[in-house]
């Protein structure tokens, strides 16, 4: 996919042909808009089943902060990929990355990446994470793109 050609929905069929990420890491569900190289927004549903909740915790589940980042690293992904970028890029780095409030089974995640900076081979994200308006959780996140050397 191009950027010129990019949608701005794309449904989770079209998102598995952006990333190379499959179950169980595959986190986004849909993206409901995206501007290649600019910004997205993309929703994750989060189910009881998932395998994350058997150990943490199991009598309180609450979804891994690792795992909301990792979804807010896939879309910042499908935004670089779509200006351009190899499919495989890398999360490079985290910073600022605060949690609000818990995110439980039965939750809906609409995730939001916003570029602030990059180059060639890079780009950095504002990235957020809300469930029913809420902040979850907010950060920065960086990309790189291996095909263009280092971050």
């Amino acid at each position: 996919m191009t950027a010129t050609a990019a949608p701005t929905r794309l449904t989770h069929d079209e998102v598995r042909a952006i990333l190379p990420h499959r179950w169980p890491m595959l986190l986004l569900d849909r993206v409901e808009k995206v501007e290649p190289g600019v910004s997205g927004t993309a929703v994750k549903n989060v189910a009881g089943t998932e395998m994350w909740f058997q150990g943490h915790f199991p009598d309180e589940a609450v979804l891994p902060g690792v795992v909301v980042i990792e979804a807010m690293a896939q879309l910042a992904g499908v935004v670089f990929a779509l200006a351009g970028a190899g499919r495989i890029s890398y999360l490079a780095g985290v910073r600022s990355m605060r949690f609000r409030r818990p995110v439980v089974p039965g939750d809906q995640l609409v995730i939001t990446a916003d570029r602030t900076a990059g180059g060639r081979g890079f780009g950095e994200y504002k990235v957020t994470a809300r469930v029913d308006g809420q902040v979850a959780a907010e950060g920065s996140i960086s990309i790189a793109d291996p095909a263009h050397g280092k971050a």
